[in-house]
């Protein structure tokens, strides 16, 4: 098991789709895309979570995050309520919640 394993209690890990207002209403300019994920890609590793982000042709935001439960679950409560500061977040669906034996990242990613 990790040290962060060990430190923090089981590692889970979470896909997530969030819906809403994601900066997607200026997608006409280009960094508009860009700006969310930075969010995103900033908390994760204040949380010290790792996994990806990636904005979707639909206009969602969707994801997968891996750490410690605790880390997670601040994760999941912060693509849930908060965001990025100009998003207006309506829901965020998480699918294939599970306990992992190891992280399958070594960081947190924007994917395009």
């Amino acid at each position: 098991m990790s040290a962060l394993a060990k430190a923090s209690g089981a590692l889970k890990s979470v896909d997530y789709e969030v819906f809403g207002r994601c900066c997607v209403v200026l997608a006409l300019i280009v960094l508009s895309h860009y700006f969310p994920n930075q969010y995103t890609e900033e908390e994760a590793r204040k949380l010290g979570v790792v996994g990806w982000v990636k904005n979707t042709s639909q206009g969602t935001v969707t994801g997968q995050v891996q750490g410690p439960e605790d880390k997670v679950n601040a994760m999941k409560s912060w693509l849930s309520k908060v965001g990025s500061p100009s998003s207006r977040i309506d829901r965020t669906n998480f699918s294939n919640e599970k306990e992992i034996s190891k992280l399958d990242f070594s960081g947190f990613s924007t994917r395009y």
